[in-house]
């Protein structure tokens, strides 16, 4: 096969020894499986911005602290240096992500380091040896949905504790290996407490996963995990070892519009009242 040109310079530093075969090609990026000595591997060579098709890469992008000045600089400015850095940034985040989401006890793939837009990562096999098929190639009955789901639910539980968000999270990026579910592809994983747009994206990834194993599983449409795992992270209790139930309450009660106001004339009027003694002490 044709050797990609991002490959050479890791060919040439002995980095990769062989490239076996084109896994497949996605909006972001192409998966090869690569020989690095005794060792097969995944490499997923990035494409260039221009012909990335990924939606919205600055919404994700955004509350992402940039450590260099200089470079937040130029990437602010969007000169070609800037440019150039804003790339190595989004690929860099996808290698810091898993090895966070790998660290609080999330399977996803082991990484071996990203070069020159070449992310070099474990191979995820099945059973058999073969490439680990995508969620959305399998079937499954309605005993075991319940239970992937359960698991699922578990590392965007275990991921949230952490302050990670998956942010695109769907049955096209989970990969069913040989030890159980694997999630992959997070370029694209925001910040829990520093990006706006936090909350929707979780509840999407969550509602995203529910009404796929839903298919096989149809009790499962009717449960609010979303809501209900927001709702505690929001308030503090979310823990990784939490218990839920997929029931979520709204507010029994919206608040009487007529007594806040009472309330804040009541501390308005003691205000006033408490300026006035203090004038009149003068």
């Amino acid at each position: 096969m044709k050797i990609p040109k991002r490959f050479k310079p890791l060919i040439e530093d002995g980095l990769i020894n062989e490239v076996i075969q084109t896994i497949m090609s996605g909006k972001e990026a192409t998966l090869y499986i690569v020989r690095c000595g005794a060792e097969i591997r995944c490499a997923k060579v990035y494409k260039e911005a221009s012909k990335r098709s990924f939606k919205k890469s600055v919404q994700y992008q955004e509350g992402r602290k940039v450590k260099n000045s200089r470079r937040a600089r130029a990437m602010e400015k969007g000169s070609k240096y800037g440019k150039q850095q804003q790339e190595e940034t989004w690929q860099n985040a996808e290698i810091d992500s898993l090895r966070k989401v790998r660290d609080c006890g999330v399977r996803v793939p082991e990484t071996f380091g990203c070069f020159d837009g070449v992310l070099l990562m474990e191979l995820i096999t099945d059973k058999n040896n073969q490439v680990a098929p995508r969620l959305a190639d399998i079937s499954m009955t309605e005993a075991t949905a319940i239970e992937e789901h359960s698991i699922i639910i578990n590392f965007i539980v275990l991921m949230l504790c952490a302050g990670i968000i998956h942010g695109d999270l769907s049955e096209f990026n989970v990969l069913i290996g040989k030890n159980g579910a694997v999630i992959i592809d997070l370029p694209q994983a925001v910040d829990a407490a520093s990006n706006n747009n936090a909350e929707l994206m979780f509840k999407r990834d969550v509602n995203n996963m529910t009404r796929y194993f839903a298919n096989y599983a149809p009790k499962l449409i009717n449960t609010s995990y979303a809501e209900e795992i927001w709702g505690h992270y929001e308030d503090g209790s979310l823990h990784p070892s939490i218990t839920l139930s997929g029931v979520f309450k709204e507010p029994s009660a919206l608040a009487n519009v007529d007594t806040v106001i009472q309330e804040i004339k009541a501390a308005l009027a003691e205000e006033e009242a408490r300026l006035a003694r203090a004038k009149e002490a003068d």
